[in-house]
C-alpha cells in the first residue's frame, strides 16, 4: 500500500502493474481488496491504480474540504496528478462509478475510457433515500452497526443464492459490518451522506463522449438493472453487459466473466 496526504488526511492506494492506466473504485463499506481477482489479471497489461474510499480500508476520514463525490473526484485526480500520469481509464463499482463519472467529467481530456458497474448517477430515489439516511443517523448514533441492520445489509450487496453459492464470501462481508466502530462509524456514515444524498450528474451526461461501458449485476437490488439500462439509454454509444447469478458485487460472485469482460473492454479502447 501506498500513501498521499491532502490536508493532512492520508490516503492509502494500491499502485501495482505497468502499462496504460486504469484507475478503479470500490462500492461503499468495502476497500481496494474488493478488485483483487481482476488486479491478478488487469495488473499483467496496464497498471491499476486502486485509492481506498475516505474512511475505508486504511484511508483516513475525509478532509474537511471534501464535501460530496464531486470533491471526492478531485481528491483522486490530486492523487493521479502526484503521480505524474495524465492519461486514464476509469473502473468505478457503486460509489467507484459515482465519483468515476465525476471524475471523468471533471478530466475529460485525461479520461480514456468510463467503466459504470453496479451504480447510478442520477439522484438516489426518494425512498431510498429516506432509508438510507435512517439508517446512516442509527449508526452514526450508536457508532457501530447493530445486528438487525447488518441482516438487512448483507444480502443487498449479493445474489440471491450468495450464502449457498458462496458462504465465505458473505460471511466475510458480514465480519467486515460488525468491526466499524466508533469514530470510524462515524466517518463511514459521513462518506455515506456524499453517497445516497449525490447530485443528479445525469444532468451532464451528453458531455460523457469517451468509451463508456455499463455493467450491472442481473439480482443487483440498490442498483438494478433498470438504472443501468438508463444509463445505457442516455450515454451515447455506450455498451452494455449485463452478469447473470449475481448481485451488487458482481466482481466477486462471477469473478472471471467480469475480469474477462473488463480486459476486452480495456484491449479495444487501447488497441
Amino acid at each position: 500500500m501506498n500513501t498521499f496526504t491532502i490536508d493532512t488526511q492520508t490516503m492509502h492506494y494500491v499502485d501495482i502493474g505497468e502499462g496504460p492506466v486504469l484507475v478503479l473504485g470500490h462500492s461503499y463499506l468495502w476497500d481496494n481488496e474488493m478488485w483483487a481477482p481482476q488486479l491478478e489479471v488487469l495488473s499483467l497489461h496496464y497498471r491499476c491504480i486502486v485509492p481506498d474510499l475516505w474512511s475505508h480500508g486504511r484511508s483516513d476520514a475525509a478532509p474537511q474540504k471534501t464535501k460530496n463525490l464531486q470533491d471526492y473526484a478531485r481528491d483522486v485526480l490530486s492523487l493521479l496528478d502526484h503521480l505524474q500520469i495524465d492519461s486514464f481509464s476509469i473502473i468505478g463499482l457503486s460509489v467507484g462509478g459515482m465519483w468515476g463519472a465525476e471524475l471523468a467529467l471533471i478530466a475529460p481530456e485525461c479520461t480514456k475510457s468510463l467503466v459504470l458497474m453496479d451504480t447510478f448517477i442520477g439522484f438516489e430515489p426518494e425512498v431510498m433515500h429516506a432509508k438510507y439516511f435512517a439508517m446512516l443517523d442509527t449508526i452514526a448514533q450508536v457508532q457501530h452497526v447493530p445486528e438487525p441492520m447488518i441482516d438487512v445489509i448483507t444480502p443487498m450487496f449479493f445474489a440471491r443464492n450468495a450464502e449457498q453459492a458462496n458462504p465465505a464470501l458473505v460471511a466475510k462481508f458480514r465480519e467486515h459490518l460488525s468491526s466499524i466502530k466508533g469514530q470510524q462509524a462515524v466517518d463511514v456514515t459521513n462518506i455515506g451522506r456524499m453517497v445516497f444524498g449525490r447530485r443528479d450528474t445525469f444532468d451532464d451526461v451528453e458531455q460523457l463522449t469517451l468509451p463508456t461501458l455499463v455493467v450491472v449485476g442481473v439480482q443487483d437490488m440498490p442498483r438494478p438493472p433498470l438504472e443501468a439500462q438508463l444509463m445505457h439509454d442516455a450515454i451515447d454509444g455506450s455498451q452494455f453487459f449485463v452478469v447473470q447469478d449475481a448481485g451488487h458485487i458482481c466482481n466477486l460472485e462471477q469473478p472471471a466473466v467480469v475480469t474477462e469482460k473488463l480486459l476486452s473492454f480495456m484491449n479495444d479502447v487501447h488497441a
